[in-house]
């Protein structure tokens, strides 16, 4: 009988048993044990895997300094040589998802070692490495583990023997856009008719080629007056005050901020950005590029518009879930229009 293949775990500071959001700055570290869900997932193996060590490393370590993150991580993978890396599952957990994401994309393409990983469908890092990874459908929270490690377990003792998965709806994981050739005893005319039959008889059928949903929003009224109206300044291009004091995350935000400008003219010399997703150079050095306080002052002064409302919102939008941008949205919607204001700057990268 042959040996067991070797499974390498990786685990966010919160699922490694370190901590919460507080311990999200820990350096990447790894043990020889099986730690928070690598336990369980050795278990659904049936005998013919085992994890052979954890690595943790906190989210916003990760994400921060990702090079040394990377390093360590690289470093240990290559030292420890297991047969199958298995990161998450991250749910919807934005920066969380980020690291599984990467590590998995990057094991795969430099290492060449067969990776797995789960997430929420929403969640941002599912970008990262869909194209590359397998990546296992898992419920918005980790309430979900029960039902994603058997699933992530499955699939994992099948890419380590090289068997050929069958399709996503029939193995669980997300479809990664590919097209593959399947054969059915009935052409695609007769498939079509009988689809179209069920439909007007409002009887079940699944679509063989599922169109993507976009969300729409209806445009706002036009402002009647520019000179008489109020408008506020939001972005998520990261700009916030020196020391960042709100702690915005740099990539998969789970916050906004907002900050009294009443007094300011411009936002150049009191802010920065901590935007993980461009370069920083230019926007740290006129702030005022990526939100336009300046612009819309003198556009005040010169009564083109009634006024700029005294507070500025701002957070990042790189890897943030929709969910979480639909939240922030709502959130920061609701104040605005409580207070009055009659339209809104919104500025990106």
């Amino acid at each position: 009988m042959s040996s067991p293949f070797k499974v390498l775990y990786y685990v966010n500071q919160f699922f490694g048993q370190v901590g919460g959001e507080e311990k999200a700055g820990i350096e990447p570290f790894y043990k020889e044990e099986k730690i928070g869900p690598a336990g369980g997932f050795e278990g659904l193996l049936e005998g013919e895997g085992t994890v052979v060590g954890t690595l943790v490393c906190g989210d916003n370590y990760f994400n921060e300094h990702n090079a040394e993150a990377f390093a360590f991580i690289m470093d240990t993978i290559k030292k420890v040589q297991p047969d199958l890396v298995v990161t998450g599952p991250a749910f919807n957990a934005g920066r969380y998802g980020m690291a599984c994401g990467e590590i998995a994309a990057k094991v795969t393409e430099e290492l060449g070692i067969p990776t797995l990983t789960g997430m929420y469908i929403e969640n941002p890092g599912l970008d990262t490495c869909l194209s590359k990874v397998i990546v296992v459908s898992t419920p918005d929270s980790a309430a979900g583990m029960r039902t994603a490690l058997p699933t992530m377990a499955k699939i994992a003792r099948k890419l380590v023997k090289g068997e050929e998965l069958d399709a996503p709806e029939v193995e669980g994981y997300i479809p990664q856009g590919r097209r593959l050739t399947v054969f059915s005893d009935k052409r695609g005319s007769k498939r079509a008719v009988e689809m179209l039959l069920a439909r007007l008889n409002d009887q079940p059928f699944e679509t063989e080629l599922p169109m993507p949903q976009f969300d729409r929003v209806d445009p706002a009224l036009a402002i009647k007056d520019l000179s008489k109206a109020t408008i506020a300044l939001v972005t998520s291009g990261g700009i916030v005050p020196n020391g960042n004091p709100d702690r915005i995350q740099s990539a998969s935000a789970q916050k906004w901020g907002k900050y009294d400008i009443s007094t300011a003219s411009a936002l150049v010399g009191d802010y920065y950005t901590i935007h993980g997703g461009y370069d920083p150079v230019y926007a740290n050095e006129i702030p005022d590029r990526v939100a336009p306080l300046d612009v819309l002052k003198t556009l005040e002064k010169e009564g083109a518009i009634g006024k700029v409302y005294d507070y500025f919102y701002t957070t990042t939008g790189t890897g943030t879930s929709v969910g979480n941008a639909l939240t922030f949205g709502k959130e920061i919607g609701a104040e605005l229009k409580a207070a009055g204001v009659d339209g809104v700057i919104l500025t990106s990268t």
